[in-house]
């Protein structure tokens, strides 16, 4: 299939420009012009590089691109992953955000609905729209964190609100900024990946409970699904490159 092709299909599916972003979504480095395997891999780096082309990709997706806000020099690190990838005629696409809110195979969503609860309202406000979802569900707090611990192994949580969940937010990544704006509307549990030192004193004084997945566990759930939608649509070899950094 032909790179433009494909490029103009994600472009499309993920609605790139809806979102404002200091990622620089879409298309980020030009390889070969005819792809056969596409690699999906959370993080842009010469080990997911390394590893697409070992793996027969001409065309690796990440969650976290390489150029952010442009790039300024090109030199260490940046010239090394340019090289590589010329070197390699791999083609790297970025999607960020708008993989985050997407409410079909986004993150948020796919976390939510991965223990049987349905994104229903939009939440979490990052530089002016919403990126994340709400839904309701009944469980027990421990129960949550025992489903997981059962999926993710290490992960971390506050316990300061009530012992009975009705309704969950979920912001992937780095989310704790919206833990105030969870506790105004009424969530008793926020999901979010990332845990940040500032994060415990807010959930205390908002007597709510967050539960920390690990930036990266956070990530992958989108990313895998946008991949199915890829091998699915347009008929083209995948492949998910693990490479999870305990962060």
């Amino acid at each position: 299939m032909l790179l433009n092709e494909i490029v103009d299909f994600l472009d499309s599916y993920l609605e790139i420009d809806k979102y404002p972003d200091s990622s620089v979504n879409g298309l980020q480095v030009e390889g070969c012009e005819d792809v056969e395997k596409v690699a999906f891999a959370v993080d842009a780096s010469l080990e997911s590089f390394t590893k697409a082309v070992e793996n027969d990709a001409d065309m690796i997706v990440c969650h976290h691109g390489m150029i952010w806000n442009g790039i300024k020099r090109v030199q260490g690190y940046i010239k090394e992953r340019l090289k590589f990838l010329f070197e390699n005629n791999l083609s790297l696409y970025a999607i960020h955000i708008p993989l985050d809110a997407h409410r079909e195979i986004g993150n948020n969503a796919m976390i939510l609905r991965s223990i049987g609860v349905e994104p229903e309202e939009r939440f979490g406000k990052y530089n002016g729209l919403e990126i994340g979802y709400m839904g309701r569900g009944e469980y027990e707090f421990r129960e949550l964190l025992k489903i997981f611990k059962k999926r993710f192994g290490k992960i971390n949580y506050l316990k300061f609100g009530r012992d009975k969940i009705e309704k969950i937010a979920v912001i992937s990544g780095r989310g704790s900024f919206a833990i105030e704006e969870a506790s105004i509307r009424g969530v008793d549990l926020l999901i979010t990946g990332e845990i940040e030192h500032s994060a415990y004193h807010i959930a205390k004084d908002c007597k709510i409970n967050v539960i920390f997945l690990g930036h990266y566990n956070s990530e992958t759930i989108g990313l895998k699904a946008l991949m199915n939608v890829v091998r699915d649509e347009l008929n083209i070899d995948v492949v998910f490159l693990d490479i999870p950094t305990e962060l």
